[in-house]
């Protein structure tokens, strides 16, 4: 990787593409003078090295026998893995991603100690709202560059000028192009207070923050922190358990009594994830550094990576099917590509390690919030406790389509819920 060395606030430019043509923008970033706040351009090229030697430790992957049933209660099927290293191997092309990548503004600024690797997307419409979107695990900044186009030029889009956003991405520590932390102490609430500074030094006195997965937990942490800068949130993977409902779900646990369809639902979904679905999670939290094996083999990397939730999994593998459903074989290996380029694996997963947050309790958030609830989530949060959880719910929509990686996999929905959950705060 590369970082260009940092210039002045004048003379800091962006190239900055929006719908189909290129408008040179001034950053107008805040820098702080202090030394160690400044901000510098960043782009990315993998060395044929890299690559070569990618391919070649895939084709030298080493597979277990199949399983022993027809379905994927073992896992990640020996089927849908081969086809994938198949591909990865013989035809799938990373500098297509990494030129979409170094097409967009890219910042890396050092934050408490780690450099933060950003994309940075300046609209060409007067009065864009800053926006900053948090991905998760196992997502990355790739998850979301497909939203950049659409909320920062939605005219060419469906979308009213007055809809545009400024966007700001980044990376979490550990993840990516940014650092991996050297200390300990890197959990969601210092990613938090590490995006609002970042916002600060971009200039931003108003913005609004969204996020799933860790998004949803590093943005409600700043929505907990409530920098007056921020107006609001958007999340779509929302944190609305009750106390009772999480309680029921412990072993030993019963289903409670009277639940609405829509709760019954979720509980059943966190009751499955809970018994079938959290290993990973498990894993990362309590041992990180024994998955060297993950860092170590590309497909056992991307095995681990693509066994998320079950509704997940069984979209991508229908994809490495040929069957076309939201993400595509490029989509997916995209990311788990940059994760082995950036030998991130094991970095990012100490996020869980370092979390001590219950991931799903309600945090007593305050602020305007808004929630987008996509059917093959995790669980989908029922309106009746996203009501409790947040006393002002500015936006509430139950979508028809959709899964954990709704900005990826749904993006113009996606970004036509933004743009509703946020219309409000724009006066």
């Amino acid at each position: 990787m590369s970082s260009i060395p940092s210039v002045s606030r004048r003379s800091l430019l962006a190239s900055v593409a929006v719908a189909g043509a290129i408008s040179v923008l001034p950053v107008q970033a805040a820098m702080a003078k202090e030394s160690g706040k400044e901000i510098h351009l960043f782009k990315y090229k993998a060395t044929e090295a890299q690559l070569e030697e990618l391919r070649r430790r895939i084709k030298a992957t080493r597979f277990p026998e199949r399983e022993i049933v027809d379905d994927s209660s073992q896992g990640v099927q020996s089927a849908t893995i081969e086809k994938l290293a198949k591909y990865w191997a013989e035809d799938y092309d990373w500098r297509k991603v990494e030129a979409r990548l170094n097409a967009l503004p890219q910042f890396t600024t050092n934050i408490d100690g780690v450099e933060i690797h950003f994309i940075h997307v300046r609209s060409k419409h007067e009065g864009a709202l800053p926006i900053i979107v948090t991905h998760g695990w196992p997502g990355s900044v790739i998850e979301q560059m497909k939203i950049v186009e659409p909320l920062t030029d939605p005219t060419a889009h469906g979308g009213l000028a007055s809809d545009a956003f400024d966007v700001v991405i980044p990376s979490i520590p550990g993840y990516g192009f940014s650092g991996k932390p050297t200390e300990r102490g890197w959990d969601p609430v210092r990613v938090a207070h590490a995006w609002i500074e970042l916002m600060k030094r971009l200039g931003y006195a108003r913005y609004v923050a969204q996020g799933g997965d860790w998004g949803d937990a590093v943005t409600e942490q700043m929505a907990l922190i409530a920098p007056p800068e921020l107006l609001g949130i958007h999340v779509n993977m929302p944190a609305t358990v009750p106390d009772d409902i999480a309680a029921a779900l412990r072993p030993g646990g019963t289903k409670p009594a009277g639940l609405s369809p829509d709760e019954e639902r979720a509980y059943d979904q966190l009751d499955d994830f809970y018994k079938h679905g959290l290993g990973y999670a498990i894993e990362m939290a309590n041992r990180p550094q024994t998955l060297v094996g993950i860092a170590d083999s590309p497909v056992g990397l991307a095995a681990w990576m693509i066994d998320h939730d079950i509704r997940s999994y069984e979209l991508i593998a229908r994809v490495f099917d040929g069957k076309t459903e939201g993400l595509t074989r490029d989509d997916v290996l995209d990311n788990v590509t940059l994760y082995w380029l950036t030998n991130t694996a094991v970095s990012s997963a100490r996020l869980y390690w370092e979390n001590k947050l219950e991931f799903f309790a309600v945090k007593n958030v305050r602020i305007p919030v808004a929630v987008s609830v996509f059917p093959d989530e995790i669980y989908a949060a029922p309106k009746s406790w996203t009501e409790r959880a947040y006393p002002n719910l500015i936006h509430f929509n139950t979508l028809a389509k959709g899964g954990h990686f709704a900005a990826w996999e749904q993006t113009k929905v996606f970004c036509e819920e933004l743009r509703a959950a946020f219309r409000s705060l724009r006066t």
